[in-house]
């Protein structure tokens, strides 16, 4: 006999349709999984056996063979399970009366060895793919039923096999997945402080609310005990509230890496902070079956690199791609992945070994060549694509003991959600979302250079070495900096300020 299942499968964040055909015939006892099925598939014969016996039902002593169509893409995962069980008592006859419910439904769901449902990851990209199809009916885990609530497709759940199958025969519905109560997004600090708690260090606060208006990246340079790590934690909570496609689009990485808490959609920018000792794969994406890095991890977030220098210099140069194309590719022998990577990028630095260099009351012990190769592991073209680069100061006495509050983030936030706000109507339908992500033609049309400020541009070109690709950066600093004013046009001021951010790349040549 033949059964024929539907069920899904993910292929980096997006899912696809899959075939579950289940062949059994007469002839020696066997259990065969073909159509490349990974090894965690695979793995499925001796749970589908075991749960299919506990829930009460005869395993039959036949040749057994599935196949998961289409069998030129790779499957992986566990959710493979309960479709496969359904198949194999829907061609043995043990679940007479279902037919018509188990063609026009679809079944994910990982089997315990006592026959329960167990949730999976990637749900939500894998009901998302079926948005567009109105009448497809899913049944996931009950673990999954909040994850499945928020996709907008008609979704049921079961807690095991033996309830779902008493269902499927007696021409009863599932439970029908409800949504979780929609969490109110955490307030501007969320844990993280708040820019009243920084003293001092204006000019990096000032670059900070540059860099959170307009997307734009930033590197923190400066003595240890500055502010550097301070300032950089504090900085989501000044960035503007994520908006409902965007927090879809985090949701659907963070379901397929199994971190959703509670199925409930990501209602916060990201903050991810790995540590130096990354290896590329886990910063950037990848391994034998990709997987989402930590930089897409970070979409519509912000990406943290404290230590930058200790960083090793091969993790550091896989960046170069997602900064500039805002996306993440990993290709493997029999299939590729694409990893949406649009985050902003902030990162910290000693500007030394010792980290004093500078330092107006410590003397610098490190010699030139210490200096030289400290830099050197911060490659050129990773600098270049790093938008303001900022230089601060050691924190004097009297900033310490003033005990009057900064401003908070809360007022910082409010002028960056003007500004943001501006720029969305500007790119309205272009795919951007800030300035930052900005293409050369929307560059040419929105940050026309003023009157004076070709000169400006000129002097810093021959003066610190720029390249094309950072005069476009300081334009669209310069385009972030009038939004910020309520400016129509960019003005001279404007980019004179946009130049000022760029100190970093004076030092690296000088060095």
């Amino acid at each position: 006999m033949l059964a024929k299942i539907n069920s899904l499968g993910v292929r980096g964040i997006d899912g696809f349709a899959v075939s579950v055909e289940v062949y059994v015939a007469r002839g020696l006892p066997a259990f065969s999984i073909v159509g490349l099925a990974d090894t965690e598939v695979k793995e499925s014969k001796e749970r589908v056996v075991a749960a299919i016996r506990n829930s009460g039902f005869e395993f039959p002593s036949k040749r057994i063979t599935v196949n998961l169509s289409p069998a030129e893409v790779k499957k992986c995962g566990t959710h493979f399970d309960l479709p496969i069980a359904l198949g194999i008592l829907s061609a043995c006859g043990a679940l007479k009366g279902a037919e018509s419910a188990l063609d026009r439904r679809i079944f994910v769901g990982e089997l315990a060895l006592d026959g329960g449902i167990r949730p999976v990851t990637g749900v939500l990209p894998m009901l998302l793919a079926l948005r567009k199809d109105r009448s497809a009916e899913v049944v996931v885990p009950e673990g999954n039923a909040a994850e499945a609530a928020v996709s907008g497709v008609r979704a049921f759940s079961a807690p095991d096999l033996r309830a779902l199958a008493a269902c499927l025969t007696g021409g009863e519905e599932p439970r029908r997945c409800a949504g979780p109560a929609a969490a109110p997004e955490p307030g501007p600090s969320a844990g993280r402080g708040d820019f009243s708690e920084v003293k001092g260090q204006a000019f990096a606060k000032r670059a900070l609310e540059i860099a959170a208006a307009g997307g734009h990246n930033a590197l923190l340079v400066g003595p240890p005990g500055a502010g550097k790590s301070m300032l950089a934690r504090r900085f989501a909570g000044i960035m503007p509230p994520i908006t409902d496609d965007e927090a879809l689009e985090v949701t659907k990485i963070y379901s397929v890496c199994g971190l959703l808490r509670g199925g409930k959609v990501v209602r916060s920018r990201p903050f991810r902070d790995p540590h130096h000792t990354i290896s590329d794969i886990a910063l950037i994406g990848g391994g034998s079956r990709p997987r989402p890095g930590e930089v897409s991890m970070a979409h519509n977030g912000v990406l943290f690199l404290d230590e930058l220098a200790e960083f090793s210099r091969s993790s550091l140069e896989v960046l170069r791609e997602p900064l500039e194309s805002f996306q993440v590719t990993v290709s493997r022998a029999r299939e590729s992945a694409r990893f949406p990577a649009r985050f902003t990028l902030i990162a910290a630095s000693n500007p030394c070994p010792c980290g004093f260099l500078g330092h107006p009351d410590r003397g610098c012990g490190c010699t030139p060549m210490q200096i030289q190769r400290y830099r050197g592991r911060i490659s050129g073209p990773l600098l270049d694509r790093i938008d303001l680069n900022i230089q601060l100061s050691p924190l004097r006495y009297e900033n310490w003991a003033r005990r009057s509050e900064g401003e908070p983030s809360a007022a910082i936030r409010e002028r960056v959600v003007r500004a943001r706000e501006i720029q969305t109507a500007r790119l309205a339908g272009s795919g951007a979302t800030a300035n930052a992500f900005m293409s050369a033609a929307q560059i040419r049309e929105f940050c026309a250079v003023p009157s004076g400020g070709g000169a400006v541009l000129e002097a810093a070109m021959n003066r610190l070495g720029l390249s094309a690709r950072s005069l476009d950066k300081i334009l669209k600093i310069s385009r972030t900096i009038a939004d910020l004013e309520g400016c129509a046009a960019i003005r001279k001021e404007h980019i004179v300020e946009a130049i000022q951010y760029r100190s970093f790349d004076r030092a690296a040549s000088q060095g």
